[in-house]
């Protein structure tokens, strides 16, 4: 066979509807009668969703595995199967969301080695799709289980005592749905040569460009806050305005101030204030308590820390000036992951030489290549989303940027697997 990739690529008129109806096909396994998916780790749905990949990964003569805790595998054997190159993301989902996120990445995946193995046969190395057993976070409050496992920073210890919100134990699921801890003393996989992820962009990055392929460079860090203001609860009609200690007044001062700093920071910091509470929230009193959260995201992590500080101090100027208390919990301190200049610039490269329309960028939301890339050289692919909306019924990826996605996926794993 002398086809190059590009040839095999421009070929391929049928991936359109093929990724798509797969979407479909996979979107069965959990589907909700209001029109999304519910997926969660462990249960029936799950189950039933990973055993029907491994099924079509059989189908496609693909080697298939489950490991022990439920990561399922489908391999293009290469002459050195000490070397794999990885692919693919995760199967579960949040509660009644959508069938591209997560989902697209393990069916490009496996339409990927379909077709490397059809026209370019056995590889140099290893090929290697995962449908990853958890991400989200959605049943246990544990995010990352598939992934922290293949790289080994999963601890038993972290699932040992937790439950989901029926008060079913996490080991307890585990071990109804067949599966079971890994052996921590084998530590992790050291056959993974780098790790290729491709995802919908669940943002409007790409669709408001009109570009096809996003090629992604760094996922951003993330700092998460609960603040909690106390002032004093009071007749609402009765307590003059000046002998107020009222905790939403503060609140919504600083939330003002909050995202007025971050627009004129500007772009690529975020800064989002998502949940708020008044106690006790009740018409004619005069809120003596005040629950917000505070969600700040950048690439570079001198810059988090940088805002998060100033951020810190107006606040504490804020509740000074409202004559109210204020406890700050940070509870999520996440560091900016790069992805491996190497294997971005080989994308690139594919990208460029296959004539995509593609562009660099950053990662607004986690995903599992943050997981791999501080051990395995990594990078993402992103595709376009239907105005940006994600973790929703409404999620949407037109068939032809499905496509395009899968075709760069291709290329980059002819590069990786087939080169010496």
């Amino acid at each position: 066979m002398n086809d190059t990739p590009k040839d095999i690529i421009q070929k391929l008129d049928v991936l359109a509807e093929e990724t798509a109806s797969k979407l479909e096909w996979l979107s069965e396994f959990g589907k909700d009668p209001e029109g999304g998916v519910t997926r969660l780790l462990y249960t029936k749905e799950w189950v039933e969703g990973q055993n029907a990949l491994k099924e079509w990964i059989e189908s496609e003569g693909l080697e298939a595995r489950f490991d022990e805790i439920g990561n399922l595998y489908g391999t293009l054997k290469g002459k050195n199967t000490n070397e794999t190159i990885l692919t693919g993301s995760h199967v579960d989902t949040v509660k009644n969301g959508g069938r591209f996120d997560g989902a697209y990445g393990v069916v490009a995946g496996i339409i990927a080695l379909k077709y490397l193995k059809k026209y370019f046969g056995e590889p140099v190395r290893n090929i290697e799709v995962v449908s990853m057993a958890e991400e989200e976070g959605s049943r246990f409050p544990y995010s990352f289980w598939g992934s922290k496992n293949i790289v080994g920073i999963a601890k038993r210890e972290d699932v040992e005592t937790i439950k989901d919100f029926d008060g079913v134990p996490f080991v307890e699921a585990m071990k109804n749905a067949g599966f079971g801890f890994r052996d921590e003393s084998k530590g992790p996989r050291k056959d993974l040569k780098a790790f290729v992820e491709v995802h919908v962009e669940q943002g409007s990055v790409l669709e408001t460009e009109k570009i096809d392929i996003g090629v992604v460079n760094n996922i951003v860090g993330q700092r998460r806050y609960t603040i909690e203001l106390t002032g004093e609860a009071n007749h609402a009609g009765t307590t003059p305005m000046g002998y107020r200690k009222d905790a939403m007044f503060a609140a919504s001062h600083m939330i003002h101030e909050i995202i007025s700093m971050a627009i004129e920071v500007g772009d690529p910091l975020v800064t989002t204030v998502g949940k708020v509470e008044a106690v006790p929230n009740i018409v004619n009193v005069v809120p003596g308590k005040a629950i917000f959260t505070i969600d700040v995201r950048h690439t570079d992590k001198d810059a988090i820390l940088s805002f998060t500080e100033k951020m810190t101090a107006r606040m504490q100027e804020i509740s000074k000036d409202h004559g109210v208390e204020m406890d700050i919990d940070l509870w999520m301190d996440e560091d900016p992951v790069p992805m491996d200049q190497r294997v971005v610039d080989l994308i690139e490269k594919q990208c460029r030489e296959n004539g995509f329309n593609y562009k660099v960028m950053h990662s607004g939301a986690g995903h599992d290549s943050q997981i791999y890339a501080p051990v395995v050289p990594t990078a993402m692919l992103f595709v376009p989303s239907l105005k940006g909306i994600s973790h929703n019924p409404a999620e949407y990826t037109e068939p032809a940027d499905l496509a395009e996605g899968v075709k760069a996926l291709i290329g980059a794993l002819y590069e990786l697997g087939y080169k010496e």
